[in-house]
């Protein structure tokens, strides 16, 4: 169960009240929820398969920053030409269905943000790295370690864990 106050840091994140959170799936290291876990399915049947949700304005911000840069056409080029790199990204969308069937089975294998053929959000991906760990999702550890050093990061990002 999801306490009342983390849905309450969520909506004001949000600007409006979450839908279908299950968990926080990170925190910050001042407390504040920055990821949550999302039902993959919303409370009126909607299917949603987005499991993990980037929710703290600052690392929406950020993410938003790598993305207008480019960074997900170079990752995305990227999988075409490096076999591991493309292997890892596969194994972290095989995760991620795994994950979000065991929960409720939307009977698709379309994951979030691209997994695995390319790279369209990487808002997602940052979420899903911060939930899993370091490891899990190679393209969202990459950005969470293009980040590592942003300054309006402080205290919102453990810097040390994505360099």
């Amino acid at each position: 169960m999801v306490e009342r106050a983390d849905l309450d840091a969520v909506a004001a994140q949000l600007g409006r009240e979450p839908r279908g959170v299950i968990a926080v799936a990170y925190r910050c290291p001042n407390g504040e929820p920055a990821v949550v876990k999302t039902a993959p399915r919303l409370p009126d049947g909607t299917p949603f398969p987005t499991l993990y949700y980037l929710t703290h304005p600052a690392l929406t911000a950020a993410a938003s920053r790598l993305e207008s840069a480019g960074l997900m056409a170079e990752m995305t080029e990227r999988l075409g030409s490096d076999a591991d790199l493309a292997a890892a990204y596969r194994a972290a969308h095989e995760s991620y269905l795994a994950e979000r069937d065991a929960i409720d089975p939307l009977g698709t294998t379309t994951s979030a943000g691209g997994m695995p053929e390319r790279v369209k959000c990487l808002h997602v991906l940052i979420a899903h790295s911060l939930a899993k760990g370091r490891g899990v999702n190679p393209l969202g550890d990459e950005a969470l370690a293009a980040l590592a050093d942003d300054p309006a990061l402080a205290g919102i990002l453990d810097a040390e864990q994505w360099r």
